[in-house]
Protein backbone atom coordinates (compact mmCIF):
# COMPACT_ATOMS: atom_id res chain seq x y z
CA UNK A 1 0.00 0.00 0.00
CA UNK A 2 2.66 2.71 1.10
CA UNK A 3 4.64 2.02 -2.16
CA UNK A 4 1.61 1.93 -4.47
CA UNK A 5 1.02 5.86 -2.60
CA UNK A 6 5.00 6.52 -2.82
CA UNK A 7 4.97 5.67 -6.66
CA UNK A 8 1.63 7.15 -7.85
CA UNK A 9 3.01 10.44 -6.32
CA UNK A 10 6.91 9.60 -7.90
CA UNK A 11 5.61 8.66 -11.42
CA UNK A 12 4.18 12.07 -12.15
CA UNK A 13 7.59 13.92 -11.74
CA UNK A 14 10.66 13.70 -13.90
CA UNK A 15 12.09 10.19 -13.59
CA UNK A 16 15.32 11.85 -12.23
CA UNK A 17 13.87 14.11 -10.13
CA UNK A 18 11.63 11.69 -8.64
CA UNK A 19 14.71 9.03 -8.50
CA UNK A 20 16.95 11.92 -6.31
CA UNK A 21 13.73 13.29 -4.24
CA UNK A 22 13.40 8.69 -3.52
CA UNK A 23 16.56 8.33 -3.17
CA UNK A 24 16.92 11.58 -0.52
CA UNK A 25 13.95 10.65 1.65
CA UNK A 26 15.72 6.87 2.28
CA UNK A 27 18.72 8.59 3.52
CA UNK A 28 16.85 11.22 5.41
CA UNK A 29 14.62 8.87 7.08
CA UNK A 30 16.55 5.40 7.36
CA UNK A 31 17.27 5.77 10.97
CA UNK A 32 13.87 7.17 12.07
CA UNK A 33 10.53 5.93 12.75
CA UNK A 34 9.30 6.67 9.03
CA UNK A 35 11.65 3.35 8.21
CA UNK A 36 8.66 1.45 9.36
CA UNK A 37 7.14 2.22 5.77
CA UNK A 38 9.51 0.29 4.32
CA UNK A 39 11.06 -2.04 6.99
CA UNK A 40 10.70 -5.67 6.08
CA UNK A 41 11.91 -9.33 7.32
CA UNK A 42 12.45 -11.67 5.19
CA UNK A 43 13.10 -15.61 5.99
CA UNK A 44 16.92 -16.78 5.40
CA UNK A 45 17.86 -18.35 2.47
CA UNK A 46 21.92 -18.44 2.14
CA UNK A 47 23.56 -19.01 -0.24
CA UNK A 48 27.88 -19.43 -0.21
CA UNK A 49 29.07 -17.73 -3.57
CA UNK A 50 32.97 -16.99 -4.51
CA UNK A 51 33.09 -17.89 -0.80
CA UNK A 52 30.78 -15.20 0.34
CA UNK A 53 27.58 -15.77 2.46
CA UNK A 54 24.56 -14.12 0.93
CA UNK A 55 21.65 -14.16 3.55
CA UNK A 56 19.37 -14.34 0.27
CA UNK A 57 19.85 -14.62 -3.33
CA UNK A 58 18.41 -11.09 -4.12
CA UNK A 59 20.66 -8.19 -4.27
CA UNK A 60 20.16 -4.61 -5.77
CA UNK A 61 21.53 -3.75 -8.64
CA UNK A 62 24.39 -0.72 -9.17
CA UNK A 63 23.18 1.82 -10.46
CA UNK A 64 20.01 2.92 -8.63
CA UNK A 65 22.20 4.26 -5.18
CA UNK A 66 25.87 5.03 -7.31
CA UNK A 67 27.05 7.03 -4.47
CA UNK A 68 25.99 4.53 -1.64
CA UNK A 69 23.98 7.59 0.17
CA UNK A 70 21.08 4.84 1.02
CA UNK A 71 22.79 1.63 2.09
CA UNK A 72 20.92 1.52 5.75
CA UNK A 73 17.53 1.94 4.09
CA UNK A 74 17.94 -0.71 1.02
CA UNK A 75 19.10 -2.86 3.77
CA UNK A 76 16.22 -2.56 5.76
CA UNK A 77 14.06 -3.55 2.89
CA UNK A 78 15.11 -7.41 3.22
CA UNK A 79 17.76 -6.97 0.08
CA UNK A 80 20.70 -10.49 1.04
CA UNK A 81 22.99 -7.86 -0.43
CA UNK A 82 23.69 -4.54 -1.98
CA UNK A 83 25.93 -3.52 -5.00
CA UNK A 84 26.46 0.40 -5.28
CA UNK A 85 28.08 2.56 -7.74
CA UNK A 86 29.35 2.71 -10.58
CA UNK A 87 32.05 4.92 -9.02
CA UNK A 88 35.12 6.81 -10.66
CA UNK A 89 38.14 7.79 -9.67
CA UNK A 90 36.51 11.51 -9.86
CA UNK A 91 33.67 13.09 -9.34
CA UNK A 92 31.67 14.02 -12.70
CA UNK A 93 28.48 15.24 -13.55
CA UNK A 94 27.26 12.85 -16.42
CA UNK A 95 25.86 13.29 -19.48
CA UNK A 96 23.35 16.23 -20.11
CA UNK A 97 19.93 16.21 -18.82
CA UNK A 98 17.32 14.89 -20.05
CA UNK A 99 18.88 11.35 -19.21
CA UNK A 100 16.45 9.17 -17.81
CA UNK A 101 12.78 7.87 -19.41
CA UNK A 102 10.34 5.63 -17.91
CA UNK A 103 8.45 3.51 -20.40
CA UNK A 104 5.88 2.15 -18.41
CA UNK A 105 3.77 0.01 -21.22
CA UNK A 106 6.54 -1.86 -21.44
CA UNK A 107 8.37 -1.66 -17.38
CA UNK A 108 10.95 -0.42 -18.63
CA UNK A 109 13.63 2.10 -18.41
CA UNK A 110 16.03 4.22 -21.08
CA UNK A 111 19.10 6.31 -18.77
CA UNK A 112 22.36 7.57 -20.00
CA UNK A 113 23.53 8.59 -17.44
CA UNK A 114 26.68 8.41 -17.87
CA UNK A 115 28.03 7.50 -14.27
CA UNK A 116 27.40 10.58 -12.60
CA UNK A 117 28.64 9.95 -9.14
CA UNK A 118 30.83 12.00 -6.36
CA UNK A 119 34.01 9.80 -6.80
CA UNK A 120 34.97 7.33 -4.95
CA UNK A 121 36.17 9.11 -1.80
CA UNK A 122 32.22 10.30 -1.13
CA UNK A 123 30.99 6.41 -1.25
CA UNK A 124 33.97 5.01 0.46
CA UNK A 125 33.52 8.07 3.20
CA UNK A 126 29.72 6.86 3.05
CA UNK A 127 30.36 2.98 3.48
CA UNK A 128 32.20 3.73 7.04
CA UNK A 129 29.21 6.37 8.66
CA UNK A 130 26.54 3.32 7.48
CA UNK A 131 25.70 0.80 10.02
CA UNK A 132 25.43 -1.95 7.30
CA UNK A 133 27.05 -5.08 7.88
CA UNK A 134 25.81 -7.24 5.46
CA UNK A 135 26.51 -7.97 2.11
CA UNK A 136 28.33 -5.24 -0.11
CA UNK A 137 29.40 -4.65 -3.49
CA UNK A 138 30.68 -1.88 -5.35
CA UNK A 139 31.17 -1.16 -8.46
CA UNK A 140 34.07 0.62 -10.12
CA UNK A 141 34.45 2.22 -13.77
CA UNK A 142 36.80 4.66 -15.34
CA UNK A 143 35.98 8.07 -15.89
CA UNK A 144 34.80 9.55 -19.24
CA UNK A 145 38.12 11.47 -20.36
CA UNK A 146 40.36 8.65 -19.44
CA UNK A 147 41.26 7.03 -22.50
CA UNK A 148 40.70 3.26 -22.83
CA UNK A 149 44.44 2.97 -23.19
CA UNK A 150 45.18 4.00 -19.69
CA UNK A 151 41.20 2.85 -18.44
CA UNK A 152 42.73 0.42 -16.28
CA UNK A 153 44.80 3.06 -13.98
CA UNK A 154 40.94 4.24 -13.10
CA UNK A 155 40.03 0.79 -12.42
CA UNK A 156 42.99 -0.01 -10.00
CA UNK A 157 42.79 3.12 -8.34
CA UNK A 158 39.24 3.07 -7.53
CA UNK A 159 40.13 -0.64 -6.03
CA UNK A 160 42.52 0.60 -3.70
CA UNK A 161 40.01 3.03 -2.37
CA UNK A 162 37.01 0.23 -1.69
CA UNK A 163 39.53 -2.97 -1.39
CA UNK A 164 38.72 -2.57 2.29
CA UNK A 165 35.55 -1.67 2.50
CA UNK A 166 33.84 -4.20 0.01
CA UNK A 167 32.74 -8.39 0.07
CA UNK A 168 33.18 -8.41 -3.75
CA UNK A 169 33.66 -5.80 -6.47
CA UNK A 170 32.53 -5.61 -9.69
CA UNK A 171 34.32 -4.15 -13.14
CA UNK A 172 32.02 -2.25 -15.06
CA UNK A 173 32.93 -2.46 -18.77
CA UNK A 174 29.82 -2.70 -20.16
CA UNK A 175 27.61 0.69 -19.74
CA UNK A 176 27.17 1.86 -22.97
CA UNK A 177 26.75 5.50 -21.96
CA UNK A 178 30.54 6.06 -21.63
CA UNK A 179 32.15 6.11 -25.38
CA UNK A 180 34.22 3.84 -26.24
CA UNK A 181 33.85 1.74 -22.32
CA UNK A 182 32.32 -1.06 -24.42
CA UNK A 183 35.40 -1.67 -26.28
CA UNK A 184 36.85 -2.79 -23.50
CA UNK A 185 35.19 -6.28 -23.50
CA UNK A 186 36.79 -8.20 -26.16
CA UNK A 187 40.02 -8.98 -27.42
CA UNK A 188 43.25 -7.73 -26.27
CA UNK A 189 41.63 -4.93 -24.76
CA UNK A 190 39.53 -7.19 -21.97
CA UNK A 191 42.84 -9.48 -21.40
CA UNK A 192 45.00 -6.69 -20.53
CA UNK A 193 42.67 -4.94 -17.98
CA UNK A 194 41.52 -7.99 -16.44
CA UNK A 195 44.91 -9.16 -15.91
CA UNK A 196 45.75 -5.89 -14.37
CA UNK A 197 43.01 -6.08 -12.14
CA UNK A 198 43.76 -10.00 -10.98
CA UNK A 199 48.19 -8.92 -10.01
CA UNK A 200 46.32 -5.95 -8.15
CA UNK A 201 43.60 -8.06 -6.55
CA UNK A 202 46.46 -10.28 -5.12
CA UNK A 203 48.86 -7.38 -3.98
CA UNK A 204 45.73 -6.38 -2.13
CA UNK A 205 45.31 -9.23 -0.63
CA UNK A 206 48.60 -9.43 0.69
CA UNK A 207 48.22 -5.94 2.21
CA UNK A 208 44.41 -5.92 3.48
CA UNK A 209 44.78 -9.71 4.69
CA UNK A 210 41.67 -10.77 3.16
CA UNK A 211 40.83 -11.75 -0.44
CA UNK A 212 37.89 -10.04 -2.31
CA UNK A 213 36.36 -11.55 -5.11
CA UNK A 214 36.36 -9.46 -8.47
CA UNK A 215 33.18 -10.10 -10.66
CA UNK A 216 33.10 -8.34 -14.32
CA UNK A 217 29.75 -6.96 -15.80
CA UNK A 218 28.90 -7.94 -18.97
CA UNK A 219 26.72 -6.51 -21.89
CA UNK A 220 23.47 -8.21 -23.26
CA UNK A 221 24.45 -6.98 -26.82
CA UNK A 222 26.48 -9.77 -28.06
CA UNK A 223 26.06 -13.24 -29.86
CA UNK A 224 27.35 -16.48 -28.73
CA UNK A 225 30.90 -16.23 -30.16
CA UNK A 226 31.38 -12.23 -27.84
CA UNK A 227 30.30 -14.22 -24.84
CA UNK A 228 32.25 -17.67 -24.93
CA UNK A 229 35.30 -15.38 -26.04
CA UNK A 230 34.76 -13.08 -22.94
CA UNK A 231 34.03 -16.14 -20.97
CA UNK A 232 37.30 -17.34 -22.31
CA UNK A 233 39.20 -14.41 -21.15
CA UNK A 234 37.05 -14.12 -17.51
CA UNK A 235 38.52 -17.63 -17.07
CA UNK A 236 42.07 -17.24 -18.40
CA UNK A 237 42.28 -14.15 -16.12
CA UNK A 238 41.20 -15.99 -13.29
CA UNK A 239 38.23 -14.07 -12.08
CA UNK A 240 35.79 -14.76 -9.69
CA UNK A 241 32.82 -14.03 -11.55
CA UNK A 242 30.39 -12.32 -14.02
CA UNK A 243 27.37 -10.46 -13.99
CA UNK A 244 25.60 -11.10 -15.88
CA UNK A 245 23.85 -8.06 -18.18
CA UNK A 246 24.01 -4.18 -18.19
CA UNK A 247 21.28 -2.48 -20.15
CA UNK A 248 20.86 -3.34 -23.63
CA UNK A 249 20.94 -0.78 -26.94
CA UNK A 250 18.34 -3.22 -28.42
CA UNK A 251 14.68 -1.42 -29.27
CA UNK A 252 12.92 -3.99 -30.67
CA UNK A 253 10.87 -4.25 -28.04
CA UNK A 254 9.75 -1.05 -27.39
CA UNK A 255 9.46 0.31 -30.90
CA UNK A 256 6.47 2.89 -30.89
CA UNK A 257 6.25 3.41 -27.39
CA UNK A 258 7.00 6.91 -26.17
CA UNK A 259 10.78 7.73 -25.71
CA UNK A 260 11.79 4.77 -27.23
CA UNK A 261 14.41 6.53 -30.01
CA UNK A 262 16.19 7.89 -26.80
CA UNK A 263 19.62 7.70 -26.39
CA UNK A 264 20.95 4.92 -23.46
CA UNK A 265 20.81 1.56 -21.85
CA UNK A 266 17.16 0.02 -22.06
CA UNK A 267 16.34 -1.72 -19.03
CA UNK A 268 13.58 -3.44 -17.48
CA UNK A 269 11.18 -6.37 -18.82
CA UNK A 270 11.92 -5.69 -22.44
CA UNK A 271 15.49 -7.20 -21.43
CA UNK A 272 14.27 -9.63 -19.58
CA UNK A 273 15.18 -12.76 -22.46
CA UNK A 274 17.94 -11.50 -24.22
CA UNK A 275 19.76 -10.87 -20.60
CA UNK A 276 18.47 -14.72 -19.90
CA UNK A 277 19.77 -15.82 -22.81
CA UNK A 278 23.08 -14.72 -22.11
CA UNK A 279 23.14 -16.26 -19.27
CA UNK A 280 22.38 -19.41 -20.24
CA UNK A 281 25.05 -19.18 -22.74
CA UNK A 282 28.20 -17.93 -20.65
CA UNK A 283 27.12 -20.81 -18.24
CA UNK A 284 27.71 -23.13 -20.71
CA UNK A 285 30.98 -21.52 -21.50
CA UNK A 286 32.61 -21.07 -17.81
CA UNK A 287 30.83 -24.38 -16.65
CA UNK A 288 29.34 -25.29 -13.33
CA UNK A 289 31.20 -23.72 -10.46
CA UNK A 290 31.87 -20.39 -12.20
CA UNK A 291 29.70 -17.56 -10.24
CA UNK A 292 26.96 -15.80 -12.41
CA UNK A 293 24.74 -12.87 -11.03
CA UNK A 294 21.84 -12.48 -13.28
CA UNK A 295 20.10 -9.23 -13.57
CA UNK A 296 17.94 -7.80 -16.31
CA UNK A 297 14.25 -7.98 -16.60
CA UNK A 298 13.58 -9.01 -13.21
CA UNK A 299 9.91 -8.35 -12.42
CA UNK A 300 8.30 -11.13 -10.69
CA UNK A 301 9.38 -14.51 -8.92
CA UNK A 302 9.07 -16.65 -12.32
CA UNK A 303 11.43 -14.10 -13.79
CA UNK A 304 14.18 -15.08 -10.88
CA UNK A 305 13.35 -18.24 -11.37
CA UNK A 306 13.86 -18.35 -14.96
CA UNK A 307 17.21 -16.35 -14.61
CA UNK A 308 18.14 -19.48 -11.64
CA UNK A 309 17.32 -21.96 -14.12
CA UNK A 310 19.63 -20.38 -16.75
CA UNK A 311 22.53 -20.35 -14.83
CA UNK A 312 22.98 -17.51 -12.10
CA UNK A 313 23.54 -18.59 -8.89
CA UNK A 314 21.98 -14.77 -7.55
CA UNK A 315 19.77 -12.27 -8.91
CA UNK A 316 19.70 -8.33 -8.55
CA UNK A 317 17.17 -6.02 -9.34
CA UNK A 318 17.03 -2.72 -10.39
CA UNK A 319 13.73 -1.44 -12.92
CA UNK A 320 11.84 -4.27 -11.66
CA UNK A 321 12.05 -2.79 -8.28
CA UNK A 322 11.15 0.43 -9.27
CA UNK A 323 7.65 -0.71 -10.63
CA UNK A 324 7.06 -2.75 -7.86
CA UNK A 325 8.70 -1.78 -4.23
CA UNK A 326 10.23 -3.43 -2.19
CA UNK A 327 7.38 -6.13 -1.61
CA UNK A 328 8.93 -7.60 -4.97
CA UNK A 329 12.00 -8.80 -2.89
CA UNK A 330 9.94 -10.66 -0.35
CA UNK A 331 7.69 -12.18 -2.83
CA UNK A 332 10.90 -13.86 -4.68
CA UNK A 333 12.70 -14.86 -1.74
CA UNK A 334 9.57 -16.46 -0.11
CA UNK A 335 9.37 -18.37 -3.59
CA UNK A 336 12.56 -19.66 -3.90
Amino acid sequence: MFYSLAKSVLFNLDAERSHDFALGSLKRLAHTPAALLWRQTLVQKPKIIAGIQFPNPVGLAAGLDKNADCIDAFAQMGFGFLEVGTVTPRPQAGNDKPRMFRLPQGEAIINRMGFNNKGVDYLVNNVQKSRYQGVLGINIGKNKDTPNEQGKDDYIHCMRKVYAYANYITVNISSPNTPGLRDLQFGAALLDLLQAVKNEQLDLEAQHHKYVPIFVKIAPDMDQIAVEQVADTLLRSKMDGAIATNTTLDRSHVMGQRYAEEAGGLSGVPVQQKSTQIITQLRQAVGATFPIIGVGGINSEQAAQDKLAAGADLVQLYTGFIYHGPQLIKTIVNSL
